[in-house]
This record gives structure tokens, C-alpha cells and sequence, in this order.
């Protein structure tokens, strides 16, 4: 007999504002006593003194990987040199860190300090795939409801599967034609340096300014370390840059979330069900608004398991927060100038068009758009009768296929 399926319901403005306000969020500097307005002000001088720091420890990263390599940073890469290898790197960081903005403003900083772009590519559309881990993580959080966790899982994959059908179609085209290469490379060309008109001026001015800032403090950290080798201080500066932007992201991202998590439930609620061009254009707008995209997809997963919003729903939202998670990287690449701010805006602006041109051509070919949506529906009804599935998809994914391939590669 054939299972009769409840009408999906129009979302409620008290289910989006009971879901959100589920989850307890607290400042972490309330510790300090801090209430009211106070807390309020010292929450935004905190997210402000973390984006400096953000800028700061991506310079240190440009910096460490330029002393400790000298003329010799290709060599350094040559085992990432195969694009694959390159991808799982990326995926795997990505999946280990819990934040695509962490892979991409370490990417930035190395490219900064003279890692091929050709390797940088497939690494931050790595991060695109590890970034999805954390709402398919979320999702596992309603495995005792079979019906929930159907809808739950299938609203947290179809994250998966579109980026996996994002870089199934543009790696073997960059491989081909060097698509993000060459356009990263004139928009790089065309927001920096003196010709590039107003819009190099601005950019220019405004890595100038963010350089000027934040150099003391990077300076600070590598007259700090002059007294070690050259290499062992590259690596100290590496090691010390990629700590300090783990522990500034989680920190933004928590501040962040209890100042924005409110206004993004009503963007959300406006937004969601109006169409996929507005889908979009919030999820990307939530994610700017909150610093991180596993946090804007995370928050759709109890509204999608709960049945408040529907699989097609939320399915645009998720792809906009891809766009508006690129932000991260563009602001890391301000803390640069000369031909080192060059190379990071190309490294920022690669993250960002892959995202766009994936979106423009995932959606703008029916035939394509659905495909993630069938992938997700599949699973979750696969996952939901065997819970090994949603096991073997999370394991097999983010870990033993990249482990794998970066394996097979090295001993081939």
C-alpha cells in the first residue's frame, strides 16, 4: 500500500522564533560580568578586534610560509601538485576544522607567500565539500524520530550533493581551461595595483589602511622568532597563524551568532518559500551576517527535520550561504599590499566565483538543479530505514575516500 504523505504546511513566524531561541546562546564574555548594553558594545569591539586579528594571523601566514620556503615554495607543493591530491587536502583540513573560512583565509595567506594558484584552486573547492559536514553532523541529532531524521538528513545532504556536483563539473573544467584561474587572475589584476581605475584605487586604499594596522602585529610575532632557522620560523609563524585564526573564527562565529541569530530568523522566515532567487540571496545574506555557512545551514536542520520548512525550501538557502561564506577570504586578503595582495585577492575571489558560476549554472539548467535534491531525498530515505547509511555517507565522504585517494596518489 502506498504511504499517504501529510501536505506540506506553510512555515510559522512562532516556529522559526521558538527554534531559534531552542538554542541557548550566550556570550563568552558574560564571564566577565558584562550585561546589557555594555555586553552589547564589548560583543561588536570583540567581533572588530577578531577581524583585525583574523587579518593579522593570515599575514603571519604569508609571511611564515615565505621565510621558511625562500625561492623554493613550488618544490614545497609538488605533492599537491595533482589536482585530486589537492581537493582531498582541502576537504579533509575543512572536515577537521569544522570551517571552510579557516581553509580558505590559510589558503589566501599562502598564496600570499607564494603557493601556486594552480594548487589553491581544488583545495578551496575542498573546503566547499568539508564545510558540509557540520549540518550533516547536526542531523544525526534526530536519528531516534524516523520520520524527522528522513527530512533532517535529506535537508543537510543536498549541501553534499551540490557541492559535489559543483566541483564534479568545474574541476575537470579548470583542469581543461583554467577557468577560475584566468578570471580570478583579471579581477585580481583589475581591483589592485594604479590601473585599474576606481576600483583598484579603492582596494588599494583600503589594503593600505588594513596593512598598515595589522603589520606591527605581525611583525611583533616574527622579530619574536628571529633567533630560530629560517625554516623552523617559517613553520613556527605557519603553526602560529593557523591557531589563531582556528580560535579567532570560533570566536567570531560565537559572538556573531548571539548578536545576528535573531535578525537572521527573520531573514530567513521573510525569505524562505518566496522563491529560489530570494533563497539564495538570504542564505548568503544570513551567512554574512553570522561569519560562518556551517552555522546558517546547522540552523535549517531542526526547521527542516521538524517539518517547518520543506527539502525545496531550504534547498536555495544552503546554496546562498556557499556565496556568502566567501566573504571571509576577501576580508583576509586586505591585509596585504603589493604583488602579495594581488596573489590573495586572486586566491579570494577563485572561492568566490566558483561558488557563483556553480550557482548560475547548477540552477540556471533545470536538468542540473534537480539532481542534489533527488541525491538528498534518496539518502534520507535510505538513512532513515538503516542508520548505517548516514554513517557510511559521513565517514566514507569526509574521511576514508579522501585518505584514500591522497594514498593511491602517493604510492602511483
Amino acid at each position: 500500500m502506498s504511504e499517504t504523505k501529510a501536505p506540506e504546511r506553510e512555515p510559522e513566524p512562532t516556529d522559526v522564533r521558538q527554534q531559534a531561541r531552542s538554542v541557548t546562546l550566550r556570550s563568552p564574555l558574560e564571564r566577565l560580568g558584562l550585561r546589557g548594553r555594555t555586553l552589547d558594545v564589548a560583543n561588536w569591539v570583540s567581533v572588530a578586534a577578531s577581524i583585525y586579528l583574523l587579518i593579522t594571523a593570515v599575514n603571519i601566514i604569508g609571511s611564515g610560509f615565505k621565510t621558511a620556503t625562500g625561492d623554493s615554495a613550488d618544490g614545497v607543493f609538488a605533492f599537491a601538485s595533482n589536482p585530486f591530491v589537492a581537493l582531498m587536502i582541502g576537504v579533509l583540513f575543512t572536515a577537521l576544522t569544522q570551517s571552510s573560512s579557516t581553509t580558505t583565509s590559510v589558503t589566501v595567506g599562502l598564496v600570499a607567500g607564494g603557493m601556486p594558484i594552480q594548487i589553491a584552486i581544488p583545495m578551496l573547492m575542498g573546503a566547499n565539500i568539508g564545510t558540509t559536514l557540520t549540518n550533516t553532523l547536526v542531523s544525526l541529532g534526530m536519528a531516534r524520530d524516523r520520520e524527522n531524521f528522513r527530512r533532517a538528513f535529506s535537508a543537510a545532504t543536498v549541501h553534499d550533493f551540490f557541492n559535489l556536483l559543483a566541483v564534479l563539473i568545474f574541476l575537470p573544467l579548470e583542469m581543461a581551461f583554467g577557468l577560475l584561474q584566468r578570471t580570478s587572475a583579471v579581477m585580481a589584476e583589475w581591483s589592485s595595483g594604479t590601473d585599474g581605475g576606481v576600483v583598484a584605487t579603492v582596494f588599494t586604499g583600503i589594503g593600505t589602511v588594513v596593512g598598515a594596522v595589522t603589520k606591527p602585529l605581525s611583525d611583533l610575532v616574527k622579530d619574536s622568532t628571529d633567533s630560530l632557522p629560517d625554516l623552523w620560523q617559517g613553520i613556527v609563524m605557519i603553526v602560529l597563524g593557523i591557531s589563531l585564526i582556528l580560535w579567532v573564527i570560533n570566536l567570531v562565529g560565537r559572538l556573531l551568532k548571539v548578536l545576528m541569530v535573531g535578525r537572521a530568523a527573520a531573514v530567513l522566515h521573510t525569505a524562505i518559500g518566496r522563491g529560489p532567487v530570494t533563497g539564495i540571496g538570504s542564505g548568503a545574506v544570513v551567512t554574512v551576517m553570522v561569519q560562518s555557512s556551517s552555522t546558517t545551514t546547522s540552523l535549517m536542520i531542526p526547521l527542516a527535520g521538524s517539518g517547518v520548512f520543506s527539502l525545496r525550501q531550504i534547498y536555495p538557502f544552503t546554496v546562498g550561504a556557499n556565496i556568502g561564506t566567501t566573504i571571509t577570504a576577501l576580508i583576509a586578503a586586505f591585509g596585504f599590499t603589493g604583488v602579495e595582495a594581488e596573489a590573495a585577492l586572486q586566491a579570494a575571489y577563485v572561492h568566490m566565483m566558483f561558488n557563483v558560476y556553480a550557482t548560475l549554472l547548477i540552477f540556471g539548467l533545470p536538468f542540473l538543479r534537480v539532481l542534489p535534491v533527488r541525491g538528498a531525498e534518496w539518502l534520507g530515505r535510505v538513512a532513515s530505514v538503516n542508520k548505517l547509511w548516514a554513517a557510511a555517507w559521513v565517514l566514507g565522504v569526509f574521511v576514508a575516500i579522501p585518505l584514500t585517494l591522497i594514498f593511491v596518489t602517493a604510492v602511483l
